[in-house]
């Protein structure tokens, strides 16, 4: 295998204000861009030639990453004019693919953070001989997502929609976000228009006869499509609990960039990113969060589970937790926020304007 598509077109609408500025695969994570971590482990996994389906701020992708021969890489772009679902992208960019009709080719999300064996799930692709393989992943709780049930050769039997009773929880198995199609089933999806790879394509397939052959793989697998999530997976990185050879620097409690500076008695923990050109001052916690690079921390601050946007402040003593402060947005001296909360780019709140305890 050496060649890979990555659906990297969405909105990140639920990761507003983080993703005004930036489309959500470009958002850092553990001090680079979330893309970076994805095309390392692929570039590891034996991939060299990467198309990336974008659509929304798609001029952001190239000018950072060019032609990949930084990370080893051969990355093309590809821009939806209108956006085209995941099944349409796969198929928009197929003109760019070498990949003979019967090779396989991977198809992976730009907003899954996994540690999927890539090289395993081919090799399961190729030794059943299947038209497309999934990555299925078990869930405590899988209502909230699609389930994939199997029978006991790992073949899909159907796509269940989101269930809505415990009767129609058949199997905790959900679609993890990465496939391995063989060439010539991309060419089937129809040009032009929207397609779900999910609602449309897989179930057509499997309605043909198609093979669709399931791998569960249990490792580390998190959706970073929520502030929590994405936070909690920068963390993750830092901490080592999630794989990636693109993290810069040492894993442990936390990751100081170039030209960040931190104050002797600042504390950070838990898996801390403070980014280049941030400053974190005296007597400030700084636990489980990110940083955004030029972000400043004054002194006293508290910051917990929460994402700083770039050239953000935190006021002195201000205390937030589960919060999300977008780019330029100041939080003035003596404020609370809390779970949930999300301060919109370059807003202004004034110091002790936001309270949940008395002001004593």
């Amino acid at each position: 295998m050496t060649e890979a598509i990555l659906l990297v077109g969405g909105k990140g609408t639920r990761l507003r204000p983080l993703t005004v500025h930036t489309p959500k695969p470009m958002v850092p994570a553990a001090g680079v861009p979330f893309l970076t971590h994805q095309l390392a482990r692929a570039r590891a996994a034996g991939v060299d030639h990467i198309v990336l389906a974008t659509s929304y701020l798609a001029e952001v992708f190239e000018p950072h990453f060019g032609d990949g021969s930084a990370l080893g890489l051969h990355l093309e772009y590809v821009t939806e004019k209108e956006p085209l679902g995941t099944g349409g992208a796969i198929r928009n960019v197929a003109e760019r693919l070498h990949s003979g009709p019967d090779e396989p080719v991977l198809i992976f999300n730009g907003d899954i953070l996994t540690g999927l064996d890539i090289r395993a799930l081919v090799g399961t692709h190729e030794s059943t001989g299947a038209d497309v393989s999934l990555h299925l992943t078990k869930v405590t709780d899988p209502r909230a997502y699609g389930l994939v049930p199997t029978d006991g050769t790992g073949r899909v039997l159907a796509f269940l929609e989101k269930p809505q009773t415990p009767e129609e929880i058949v199997t905790d198995q959900i679609n993890a976000g990465a496939y391995v199609f063989r060439r010539s089933v991309i060419d089937t999806i129809p040009a032009g228009r929207p397609v779900s790879v999910e609602r449309e394509t897989f179930p057509g397939l499997l309605a043909a006869g198609a093979h669709l052959q399931g791998m569960v793989d249990s490792t580390y697998w998190l959706d970073l499509g929520t502030p929590a999530a994405f936070v909690r997976g920068s963390a993750d990185l830092v901490m080592g609990r999630a794989p990636s050879p693109a993290v810069p620097g040492r894993r442990g409690d936390r990751l100081i960039l170039p030209t960040a500076r931190v104050a002797p008695d600042a504390k950070l923990t838990g898996g801390t990113v403070v980014g280049e050109g941030a400053f974190v001052a005296e007597g400030a916690r700084v636990c489980g969060s990110t940083i955004l690079p030029g972000a400043v921390i004054e002194p006293d601050a508290v910051v917990t589970d929460s994402l700083i946007g770039s050239r953000a402040r935190v006021g002195e003593r201000s205390v937030l937790t589960g919060a999300v402060v977008g780019d330029g947005a100041v939080v003035g001296a003596d404020n609370e926020l809390r779970d949930g909360v999300r301060v919109w780019c370059d807003a202004r709140i004034p110091a002790g304007a936001v309270r949940f305890s008395s002001d004593q």
